[in-house]
């Protein structure tokens, strides 16, 4: 089963890398175009905020099953000892709260938006399954945050990088 959810992680990084490249790729077409020719890019901008929804929301669980969220370590020390696992389970379980409440309002906003037929600006691109994958990309982080309360986070056992504070 773990070397299936690794299997999964690098496929889903893989396909954020794509992503993260076809917006490098349009950004530069975009002001080659707009700067060189005088012709930008239609829509560049549509498609350079759904790119980038698509990246932010595809790393959402990656994060959180890493455990690798921006924290504040004014209280390292101290929550890191044995007997205040306690607390990181706490901390955890919120975390999973706050992820299900969001993922709930992303599809209330995915069904308004597909009740009055949202779109993009230039495009026309619909936006309600784009809400959509943001909701699911915060229900499976809410999934992950769960799991990492009760097993910790995931991992990679080669990865021997160790963050130095300054």
């Amino acid at each position: 089963m773990q070397s299936m959810a690794w299997k999964i992680r690098r496929g889903v990084e893989t396909v954020m890398a794509l992503f993260l490249l076809a917006m490098v790729a349009l950004t530069f077409a975009d002001v080659i175009g707009r700067r060189i020719v005088g012709k930008p890019i239609y829509g560049a901008n549509d498609i350079t905020e759904h790119l980038m929804a698509l990246v932010v929301f595809a790393g959402l669980p990656l994060v959180t099953a890493a455990g690798a969220h921006l924290t504040i370590d004014l209280l390292d020390k101290l929550v890191s000892k044995p007997w205040m696992a306690w607390w990181r389970v706490l901390i955890s379980i919120l975390v999973t709260v706050v992820l299900a409440v969001i993922a709930w309002l992303f599809v209330k906003h995915g069904l308004n938006a597909s009740r009055i037929f949202e779109v993009s600006q230039a495009l026309r691109v619909p936006r309600g399954p784009l809400y959509f994958f943001m909701a699911a990309s915060c229900a499976l982080s809410a999934l992950a945050a769960l799991a990492v309360a009760f097993t910790g986070p995931m991992v990679d056992p080669e990865d021997t990088h160790e963050e130095e504070a300054l």
